[in-house]
This record gives structure tokens, sequence and C-alpha cells, in this order.
């Protein structure tokens, strides 16, 4: 195999002090890269996240397992946090070449299903449900595309061994604790070794950016509601190092927390106040008003289901309404409190 094949100058990292090895992963979208990490026991290897599956990540995977010095038939595991394509997408690829079991929890596998599973209906569930909340024909026409555009990326379908959820599991010599999360991704796991304080956290908390909290047709209904639960869980755990999907390995785990909480906080104030001053809005107005009307369609579709996820966090609180019209449009308004 030339090099060409095998990809050049893989992007990694070894952290001695954790005894993991970060392997960035390229993206074409604004995230840049995924993290993916290796970890080694006398079992052999756990691969976590091995991102997305194009010709351009296969060949920095081979490149990145020759300087690793790792071969397929090393790796016993592939384990996986979410069912984002940028985490879950290559699971399938390396389980053929390895016989590996492929690991993730059964809520996260479900939505795998709905969303990449052969029976999925998304391309169509999705512009029906955006549709009912205002967002335009011209945009809609851009989602089946899209959307079907991500099964190259996922394919193989791997097939999936359950972690428990809160049940010890083992990786690299070391006893991980799986903690369960949502709003980000239903399922999404969270891998903590209490002993060195060490998180691998996946999408649940990010360094730098607000991870996307999305309302999806047939999914959780609440996922704001229980994107913060997950947050305030989470942070009672001793973390020294998380490492996570996206960005760089830190340290201020607690504190970052406290910023995405306090955001989310802000961001419902905001749409109140929308909801307040206009009397009423579809979620399309409150996600162009947050987000603005230039957005590629892949970065409207996270938009747009972010501003549904905060709506329906308010009316879960009773501060705004849902209000559907004669023709099936939806719109929100704040609800007046009752009169005394």
């Amino acid at each position: 195999m030339n090099q060409e094949e095998k990809g050049s100058s893989p992007d990694i990292h070894y952290i001695e002090e954790h005894q993991l090895s970060q392997v960035k992963i390229a993206l074409s979208n604004p995230l840049r890269w995924v993290n993916s990490y290796v970890l080694r026991g006398d079992d052999g290897v756990t691969v976590i996240d091995p991102g997305p599956r194009t010709a351009s990540s296969e060949r920095e995977w081979l490149a990145a397992m020759e300087q690793l010095e790792m071969d397929f038939s090393d790796i016993v595991s592939i384990v996986l946090t979410h069912h984002h394509p940028d985490h879950y997408g290559l699971a399938g690829w390396f389980q053929e070449r390895s016989g590996a079991k492929v690991w993730m929890s059964e809520r996260a596998h479900r939505e795998a299903m709905l969303m990449w599973g052969a029976d999925s209906s998304m391309d169509r569930a999705l512009p029906a449900f955006f549709r009912q909340y205002g967002m335009p024909e011209t945009k809609l026409a851009l989602l089946p595309e899209h959307l079907n555009s991500f099964f190259p990326q996922v394919a193989p379908q791997p097939e999936i061994s359950f972690i428990g959820e809160d049940l010890p599991f083992r990786m690299g010599n070391r006893i991980w604790m799986p903690v369960q999360t949502a709003g980000h991704a239903p399922g999404h796991l969270s891998l903590f070794h209490a002993d060195s304080g060490v998180l691998l956290c996946g999408d649940a908390v990010l360094p730098q950016i607000s991870p996307n909290v999305s309302l999806v047709p047939g999914s959780d209904a609440e996922p704001l509601a229980l994107f913060l639960a997950g947050l305030r869980r989470l942070r009672e755990l001793h973390v020294r190092t998380a490492y996570p999907g996206h960005r760089h390995p830190f340290t201020h785990f607690r504190e970052r927390i406290d910023a995405l909480l306090l955001h989310h906080e802000e961001r419902l104030t905001t749409i109140a106040g929308m909801l307040s001053a206009a009397g009423r809005l579809t979620a399309y107005e409150v996600c162009t008003a947050l987000f603005g009307d230039k957005l590629g369609i892949h970065q409207l579709r996270f938009a747009m289901c972010e501003a549904l996820a905060h709506l329906a966090e308010l009316a879960r609180r009773g501060e705004a309404a849902m209000i559907e019209t004669g023709d099936g449009m939806c719109y929100f308004s704040v609800r007046k409190p009752p009169h005394s």
C-alpha cells in the first residue's frame, strides 16, 4: 500500500499520564475534526468514536494505525458515545475488518435506527415536521437529499452490543463507569474513570462550543430538559480532565457546565422576550431571529431543531403555549397567567 492510499501525517497525541491516544479525524464541516481515542489493554485495543466513513477518514485511520503500530486484529472493541455519523460512522467498517464488538447504549442504538436504519423515514418525517413550524418550501425541498447524504457515512451498519447504564465497563485495563445522558443525543454515554478523574465525554460537554440540542420527530419530546438534567448529573463527578469529541481536552469541567447551564437559561429568556414582543411566532421565525437566514441546509437543520427544543422547554415550564391553526401551522406565544 502506498503513502497516498494510507493517508499522511495523522494528528495523534499520546497522553502518557492517562494511557490513551487522541486521534484527530478530519471533518468537512465547521467542527474541523472529531476526536477518536485509542486505549490499549492486556486483551487488546479499544477504539472510541472512530468518526464518519469517508474515503479520506479511511486513509487517515490506516495511517494512524501504522503510526500507532496496531493492526485490525489488535482491536477487541469499538465503543460509541452516541449515534451521530461523525462518531458512529466507521464502526461497521472497523467491525468488518477486526471482528470486534461494537458497543453503545441501547437507547442510542434505537436513535441510530430512527435516523439511519433500513426502515428510516426521516427524509419525509423531518420536512413534514418543519413545514408545520413555518419553514419555507424552498428550504424543505433541500432536506431529503441532505439527510440521505449521511447514509454512506454510516455504512455498513455495525452489529451492536449494549453497554448497561451505570454498569462498570472494562477498557484498556481499567474499569469505567458509563454515565448516560440525553439532549444532544438520546442515550449518549460518557465514560468516567474515578481513580484518575478522566472522563471521555463525547459531545455531552464541549470546551468551547455549546452542543446542539435538537427536537426531532419520533425522538425525545423534551430534549432540553433532559440535556440540562444530564449536565447537572455530570457536574457531580470529580473530573480532573475531560476528553471531548471536539476541540481539545480540558480541566475546567464544572465551570464549563455552569457556563452551558447559564447559556441555555439566557437563550430561553431571549426567546420568551421575542414571543412577548411579537405576540406569536413560528419556530422558523424564532430560528432565523436567533441564527440568521443565511445558513446552509446542514446548519439550518440543527438551528431549527435547537429553536424547537427551546420552545418545547418554555412550553414545559408553562411559559409559552403552542397554537395550531386550521391549516395545520403551529405558532408559539407567551402563556398568559390565569386571572386571579
